[in-house]
């Protein structure tokens, strides 16, 4: 596994945690002071990345330190962080090392190492709470940058009997089918590469998309023909600022809006394929 490193930033800055994002982090957890931690890997932490990362740090005046993080302490830096994210009653996520809480409707255990999405993170909490107001029962899935699989193995638990869950990082390649096995799905095939390699010809009813503007905008014709009419796209990793863009290009390619969700300077936008 790689080695990553650690950025701990003195700033919450969306905005600033948008850009780094853009750039190859991974993850990001919100410390109780004013801190940010961003992970990124050692591999794509090039010396032109770098370079980038030093200017958004500069331009926004951020104090920060940089840790090396070794993979074998990867797991007790995790325990120590973690705590439970309650999405209502509607599902958990929590660690194995976590009590199940037997009122809320669908229990999820990730164990993420270096992939992201925990349901700490705004847009994963949002699409996890929008994924409750969707129909998964015997749909086909795409979970399009799946990181640790949890949306996938939410909508193994909602009904799916399909889920390609792809991400191009092999870290999460392999959490995914860690996760989807300690969570004991049925449906969930994990797949390491990118976008193309999904054929065309395979259509999905239903396509979750929680990555970052850039990606999103760069993927609309291919997410576009691998979904079938009336189909539902739920996008999220977008500023609310970037909405507005975000939607005038899906609209050009024959997409309405059924409902978006707002939370912490970020937005979820669950959209239909018009016939």
């Amino acid at each position: 596994m790689d080695i990553y490193f650690a950025y701990h930033l003195k700033t919450k800055d969306d905005i600033v945690i948008a850009l780094l994002s853009d750039l190859g982090f991974e993850s990001f957890v919100e410390e109780d002071d004013d801190t940010t931690t961003a992970y990124i890997s050692e591999v794509v932490r090039t010396e032109e990345t770098q370079k980038h990362i030093d200017l958004i740090l500069q331009q926004y005046d951020i104090d920060f330190q940089v840790e090396d993080i070794l993979p074998q302490n990867w797991n007790a830096l995790w325990e120590a962080s973690f705590t439970p994210v309650h999405v209502d009653q509607f599902c958990i996520v929590r660690a194995d090392f976590h009590e199940k809480d037997p009122v809320v409707l669908y229990d999820i255990v990730i164990n993420p190492k270096m992939a992201f999405g925990t349901g700490h993170h705004a847009t994963t909490f949002m699409m996890l709470s929008a994924m409750e107001n969707i129909d998964f029962f015997e749909k086909r899935v795409f979970d399009y940058g799946a990181g640790t699989g949890i949306l996938a193995i939410l909508a193994d638990k909602l009904g799916s009997t399909k889920i390609d869950a792809l991400d191009i990082e092999i870290e999460s390649f392999e959490s995914i089918m860690e996760n989807a096995e300690i969570n004991g799905t049925k449906y969930i095939t994990a797949i390491h590469g990118t976008l193309d390699n999904i054929p065309e010809e395979i259509k999905y009813d239903i396509i979750l998309a929680n990555i970052n503007r850039n990606i999103l905008l760069q993927s609309v014709t291919g997410l576009q023909h691998r979904l079938v009419p009336d189909g539902v796209l739920l996008l999220s990793g977008i500023l609310i600022e970037d909405k507005s863009i975000i939607e005038e290009t899906y609209f050009q390619v024959g997409f309405s809006t059924l409902f978006f969700i707002e939370k912490d300077g970020w937005v979820c936008i669950a959209m239909k394929k018009i016939p």
